[in-house]
């Protein structure tokens, strides 16, 4: 642990101890107790439309039929997780362009097989050099409203995808690279079908779409929006993918796509301050993962500048301490232990996570078994919610970030024969990103991540605040579990901040409460960030709102529209589930 760390930790256990927190005793369930039969559960889901799939050799899921089938065609061929991943995401960019794309940023887990190691590479976008922390105000210096800043050249960052694929196939590829993009130029230039959700997506912003021409032009011809079971090509995406598979990311950071993008975020009418040398000095960075014990597993996913893998690791360290199977699925309590270990996790990703590079982080602090008992023991010295939630007193020069994230984005899984793992989660961050395309795909607003304040009240500068080359924050929570040192779970979601509880809900439903993947995603999204319960409307969820309102939660009923991916790895086979609330595929043999 870093000494810095290290003396946060004791300055905060030194605290803790002179506070003397209760036992962990009733009502809560404590984890001595015998941990009762696993069980589906009793509430329904009001879901339909997805079946648990099994296969022998490999599998691969995403949000969108046709880019989970070319990931399938890939794998049947011989290639690996990262060749069938590269087919996949690059589909996306073309029949889920809402979300993710070669235009935006991604983080990936992933798991060697042959030489039995986790890593994970950090794909985010950077801001250009010229931006200040007071890109996002205006000239009173008061923060702009969200969509101000999110239309136009402004938000957009320095794309990681890109690079990403090139990088990660020269180490883990096995198909030639030319090879893996059949499938995206052919629906290009052919024609896809555009589906029910893009089609609803496209109705829900096209006053968005509509300010730049060359995207009203593609998502509204005539001025109307795409209506679904239109068929739609774009030879300017196959003509960029044709380029891709000779040249590789080269021409995308040095070339006429980063050119393109230059000029198009020069010319918005809400201009960003991109270069050219932006775009040359963007690298991808190999991090090492975050992994906290779960009973018999570890959960792993990605460190700063994702809070993800951070929070749930916190989450779980948190439920350690409590009997979450014996108390199941249909008791109140534990989604009050859910809900109160989430709320402490983002106490301390608001203040804490941000760039490493720009910002002291102390993972190792926040992870540590000793605070997470003593964070444990606020929940378990009272009955109810906890009425006030602080982060730890870990050493600190900058205040809480108040940065927003939208939950426009995906989530890929993939194992392949080798036993190999991919987890992915990608965006463009809002719908349609900011709106700006180039090169036949849109453009990210993910500058719109970072806090838009830099200082707090007290004058605190803001972790999570903009810096020349900085990388927003982020909660996109890619996992991987491990069992015995060995891969047992796949899994993440788009959805935004809310990702954490996505994934949360379904770990705790598949490791605690005996479901299966598919069960497990189906089961109604209920989750807490910074104290407001939020249950998922038109679901068995929204039945719980008494009861929590009880123990002292504020409680909204609302849509919760995670796209969940899972791929469950056991010694007789595979079995893969994906989120009934989008368009999701699980395919594999």
């Amino acid at each position: 642990m870093k000494l810095k760390n290290l003396c946060s930790l004791l300055a905060v256990l030194t605290f803790a101890a002179h506070t003397q927190a209760a036992p962990f005793d009733q009502p809560v369930a404590a984890a001595s107790e015998p941990v009762a039969e696993q069980h589906a559960p009793e509430q329904g889901t009001g879901l339909t439309g997805q079946q648990l799939v099994q296969a022998k050799e490999f599998m691969a899921a995403s949000a969108n039929p046709l880019a989970t089938e070319a990931g399938y065609d890939i794998l049947k061929r011989g290639g690996s997780a990262i060749d069938a991943m590269i087919a996949i995401q690059t589909t996306l960019s073309l029949t889920e362009p809402q979300s993710s794309g070669l235009g935006g940023g991604a983080f990936l887990v992933y798991w060697d097989n042959k030489e039995k190691k986790l890593t994970t590479f950090d794909a985010r976008e950077t801001a250009p050099e010229a931006a200040t922390e007071k890109l996002f105000l205006d000239e009173n210096g008061e923060p702009l409203k969200f969509m101000q800043a999110v239309v136009g050249g402004r938000s957009v960052g320095v794309p990681g995808v890109p690079k990403l694929l090139e990088d990660v196939h020269k180490r883990y590829g096995k198909l030639p690279w030319k090879t893996l993009f059949d499938k995206p130029i052919e629906l290009a230039e052919q024609g896809f079908t555009v589906s029910p959700r893009m089609a609803r997506s496209i109705e829900q912003n096209q006053e968005h779409l509509q300010r730049h021409s060359d995207t009203a032009a593609y998502f509204m011809p005539g001025g109307k929006p795409l209506e679904a079971g239109t068929v739609l090509k774009n030879p300017e995406f196959a003509k960029t993918v044709r380029l891709f598979a000779k040249h590789g990311s080269e021409p995308f950071y040095s070339g006429i796509p980063a050119i393109n993008i230059v000029k198009t975020v020069i010319a918005a009418d809400n201009p960003g301050s991109i270069t050219l040398n932006d775009f040359k000095s963007y690298r991808v960075i190999e991090r090492t993962p975050v992994c906290a014990p779960y009973r018999e597993y570890e959960i792993c996913g990605m460190s700063a500048p994702s809070s993800g893998g951070i929070a749930l690791g916190q989450i779980f360290g948190i439920l350690q301490h409590f009997n979450m199977p014996s108390l199941g699925p249909d008791h109140v309590m534990s989604w009050r232990l859910l809900g109160d270990a989430s709320r402490l996790a983002f106490a301390d990703r608001d203040y804490y996570v941000a760039d490493p590079q720009f910002a002291e982080v102390p993972v190792d602090a926040m992870l540590h078994s000793a605070y997470l008992k003593l964070r444990a023991g606020l929940i378990a010295k009272q009955y109810g919610a906890l009425k006030a939630v602080s982060p730890g007193g870990f050493a600190r020069t900058q205040g809480k970030s108040e940065g927003m994230e939208l939950p426009s984005t995906s989530h890929i899984v993939i194992v392949d024969k080798d036993g190999n793992v991919v987890s992915m989660t990608t965006s463009i961050e809002n719908a349609f990103g900011s709106t700006l395309m180039a090169n036949g795909y849109l453009l990210n607003n993910e500058l719109t991540d970072f806090a838009f304040k830099p200082a707090n009240e007290e004058g605190e500068t803001v972790a999570n605040s903009v810096a020349g080359g900085k990388r927003p924050r982020s909660s996109m929570a890619p996992t991987i579990v491990l069992k015995n040192g060995e891969p047992y779970l796949a899994v993440g979601s788009p959805g935004g901040s809310r990702i954490i509880g996505y994934v949360a809900k379904t770990l705790t439903a598949h490791l605690d409460w005996g479901m299966n993947i598919q069960q497990a995603i189906d089961l109604p999204n209920m989750l807490n960030r910074t104290g407001t319960y939020e249950l998922e409307q038109n679901t068995a969820a929204a039945s719980k709102a008494p009861d929590l309102e009880r123990l002292g939660y504020s409680v909204q009923v609302r849509d919760l529209n995670s796209g969940v991916q899972g791929i469950v790895i056991r010694a007789d086979g595979l079995e893969g589930g994906a989120d009934p609330r989008r368009e999701g595929k699980v395919m594999g043999d």
